[in-house]
């Protein structure tokens, strides 16, 4: 996919650089490193995976020296095994020691969401379905870890809360109730506006197709025979989302009950760090 545009990440990066470097510049490098020293680096995988973060930590380095000569080996998206080299940067030492930690702490985060997106992805095999995100995301970082599941193969759902109409129970509750809620969301979307409603049970679901007025039905913590008689209920009229419990284990069965996607706020909740190191 086309990289985004550096203005939107840069923001991010300079951020988790100016926290790790604090007030005072990494002062260990500047005891310790003579001035004018410089280095090629290597950054690798320690572990086969998919690889995300490489735009981001690039920018990194370039952040903290202009002059850094960046080379990208894995673009984001592509697949690594264990010790393959990723990236390659040459230039000043005390600037890659400085940009070093940042560089690794994205690359490797964003890493492991690309690697388990890709592990839910290949359990939809032979499907129709999709795998999406959720906004359960590290506040701050929401771009970046969207960004990775795409890298991994995934979609994501809605990116915040203007993006599009999600009613949810407490909405409904608060609402009076599916009828009420419908109603009012589509008196005030726009054109543009998609509208999905949550929905647990089966009569609830029903309820939805007799009103009107949504445009995706999530189909929450339902059991597998559930949710294969929630999409036959639909019949195409609406698209359809599973969500709840979606671990890894459990995707190829609810894939196989043709629901459009399959939401999991795991993907960047629960996700391991991908283990990759820097090395002069």
């Amino acid at each position: 996919m086309t990289p985004f545009p550096d203005l939107l990440l840069e923001p991010l990066v300079r951020a988790a650089l100016a926290e790790d470097l604090g007030p005072w510049g990494d002062v260990t490098t500047r005891a310790v490193i003579p001035a004018g020293t410089t280095c090629r680096a290597r950054l690798a995988a320690r572990e086969a995976g998919v690889v995300s973060g490489m735009q981001v930590a690039a920018l990194a380095f370039r952040l903290v020296d202009p002059a850094l000569r960046v080379s990208l080996h894995r673009p984001d998206g592509s697949r690594c095994i264990a010790g393959e080299v990723l990236m390659e940067i040459e230039g000043d030492a005390a600037a890659i020691l400085s940009a070093e930690r940042v560089a690794l702490n994205f690359a490797g985060r964003l890493s492991g969401i690309a690697t388990l997106t890709a592990g839910f992805v290949a359990e939809t095999a032979g499907t129709a379905t999709r795998i999406t995100c959720t906004r359960k995301t590290t506040p701050g970082l929401r771009i970046v870890e969207k960004l990775a599941v795409l890298h991994g193969g995934g979609f994501s759902h809605r990116f915040g809360l203007s993006d599009a109409m999600l009613i949810k129970d407490n909405h409904i509750a608060a609402a009076g109730g599916i009828r009420p809620a419908l109603a009012a969301a589509r008196a005030a979307a726009s054109h543009m506006m998609r509208i999905e409603i949550e929905v647990d049970r089966l009569d609830q679901l029903a309820e939805v197709l007799d009103q009107g007025g949504a445009d995706v039905v999530l189909l929450d913590n339902m059991d597998t025979a559930t949710l294969t008689e929630a999409v036959r209920m639909v019949a195409g009229r609406l698209v359809t989302e599973a969500s709840g419990n979606m671990g890894l284990s459990r995707i190829a069965e609810v894939a196989a009950t043709g629901v459009d996607y399959i939401s999991s706020g795991a993907l960047t909740h629960s996700a391991r760090t991908l283990d990759l190191g820097l090395d002069f």
